[in-house]
């Protein structure tokens, strides 16, 4: 136990180093002091890590809920998330007793990119122009259609080049370290997250410079700072928009975690990730950071990621770097006050950046176009409505995909009017929804002929359509003819069905 505890300290520092900007930084995103993001970070790490189904995953603020937060914080004030978050923790944990956890992993990747997608669009475009010291459009739309002017006002109107090109350059000289530490970093320094270079030079050069540019604000107390949730806001709950809300937060963030967990799964060849127990501990975490009024919580691939590449065997990586947070903030908040917002802003421009994974559009087309019209539906709901309304979309059209597949049949007929007998062939799916096309070939047939029905070929037939099958067999003994359905097909495919599964659960009893 030694071992794996000393052999965890080590990611836990690469973890912590990663976190840490990224919890102020997405705090910021969120319309909500740095401060919160931080509470969450720590909550996620230290109470979700020893809870969590997936051992190795690292849990905190994540950015794919920046902007549902930020929408919330908007239309109902700072003091709603809590109740909202309490909600959402509750439905999070119900979840995971309902064994819910696979059903999460079933939708559709076309949407779940789609989702990473739309959020990375509005995340670059709302912290863009926190970059430049500016403050963030009334939507994402607005927020893409001004860039254009907000780099004009930076670079070419006098007024503007002096507001806003310092936090500009700060902003930029993050991205451009982040990107070049992250392509020539040496192998010994490796582990050190590109993000942390970038901030740390530009708040050296905001110190050097003395810049006069909007700087990260870290209370003295922390738990001064939380937002704690009080009896009054419980009234939210009686707005019908803050329910849907508090329904969309659950949704994307147990979508989000347990997709970060089967990535981690993946990484290492540790213990497997039991999902309903992440969505159980993801509730608590929710339910805490409500109270606390901090930020929502999802498992987040970034810092997980991190922790498996550190070498991370063990739990007890992803519970110490809360810990390293708490105590770097208790006795070293001066330091994080010298961090230009600009540079925080700099590194979620590149996330959202990141998060427009166009390779997965690509990946999608393989499957034919209905995926990237998934894909490119949730994106334009995302960003040219809501989160909410995006996501609705591309499932409803997911759903639209699956009964078409569902549905697809084949039907041919040969006729022979010398042996007065035909042959009909169906393949694929006879559900109740092809169930007029099958009538309509049938109806074309005289019913004093010998008709044979074959089904060797056909995936699934429902109740709707066999009552057809006994209707029809009545319609061709009444006119003189026969009707031949060769069920023996189905009986054989269903009973060879039955004896594999058979044999496998012998297999298994053997091993």
């Amino acid at each position: 136990m030694k071992y794996k505890f000393t052999g965890d300290i080590m990611p836990s520092i690469i973890v912590f180093l990663v976190a840490l900007p990224l919890c102020m930084g997405i705090a910021i995103a969120s319309g909500m002091p740095p401060a919160s993001g931080l509470i969450t970070g720590i909550i996620g790490g230290i109470i979700v890590g020893t809870m969590a189904g997936s051992p190795l995953q690292v849990s905190g603020p994540a950015a794919g809920l920046a902007v549902l937060v930020a929408q919330i914080v908007q239309e109902h004030g700072v003091k709603a998330l809590g109740p909202l978050l309490v909600v959402a923790g509750i439905i999070q944990i119900g979840a995971g007793m309902l064994k819910a956890g696979q059903w999460f992993r079933a939708i559709s990747p076309a949407v779940i990119y789609g989702m990473l997608s739309g959020i990375g669009v509005l995340i670059f475009a709302s912290q863009f122009h926190v970059m430049l010291d500016d403050k963030p459009r009334a939507n994402g739309v607005v927020n893409l259609v001004t860039i254009p002017g907000a780099l004009y006002n930076d670079f070419f109107n006098p007024d503007g080049y002096a507001q806003h090109h310092i936090p500009a350059m700060l902003g930029l000289l993050t991205i451009i370290s982040l990107i070049l530490w992250n392509q020539f970093r040496p192998k010994s320094l490796k582990m050190i997250p590109g993000a942390l270079i970038g901030v740390v030079l530009a708040t050296l050069t905001a110190i050097a410079i003395d810049a006069k540019v909007n700087y990260v604000t870290v209370p003295a107390n922390l738990l001064a700072a939380a937002n704690w949730l009080s009896f009054e806001s419980w009234e939210i709950l009686m707005n019908k928009a803050a329910i849907i809300a508090a329904l969309t937060l659950a949704f994307v963030a147990s979508a989000e975690t347990l997709l970060s967990a089967g990535a981690v799964d993946r990484m290492h060849d540790g213990p497997r990730s039991d999902y309903d127990q992440e969505l159980r501990a993801q509730g608590v975490g929710n339910i805490l950071c409500g109270i606390a009024g901090a930020l929502p919580m999802t498992g987040v691939i970034v810092r997980s990621s991190a922790n498996v590449q550190a070498g991370a065997k063990t739990r007890w990586s992803a519970v110490m770097h809360g810990f390293w947070i708490l105590g770097f903030v208790v006795a070293l908040p001066f330091v994080l006050e010298r961090v230009p917002v600009a540079s925080l802003a700099g590194i979620l421009v590149f996330t959202g950046y990141k998060l427009v994974d166009w390779k997965n559009a690509k990946a999608l087309s393989k499957y034919g176009p209905m995926p990237l019209w998934i894909f490119g539906v949730t994106v334009a709901g995302i960003v040219g409505v809501d989160l909410l309304t995006g996501v609705i979309l591309g499932i409803l059209l997911s759903f639209g995909k699956l009964i078409q597949t569902a549905s697809q049949i084949d039907i041919w007929v040969e006729r022979s009017d010398a042996a007065n007998r035909a042959d009909v062939h169906i393949s694929g799916s006879a559900t109740f929804v092809k169930l007029p096309v099958i009538a309509q070939t049938f109806e074309k047939l005289p019913r004093n002929i010998q008709c044979h029905v074959h089904f060797a070929e056909l995936v699934s037939i429902d109740h709707t359509v066999m009552d057809l099958f006994t209707s029809l067999e009545d319609e061709f003994e009444r006119a003189g003819g026969k009707l031949v359905t060769e069920w023996d097909h189905l009986h054989a495919r269903h009973e060879n069905l039955i004896r594999g599964t058979q044999q496998q659960q012998e297999n298994k009893v053997q091993r």
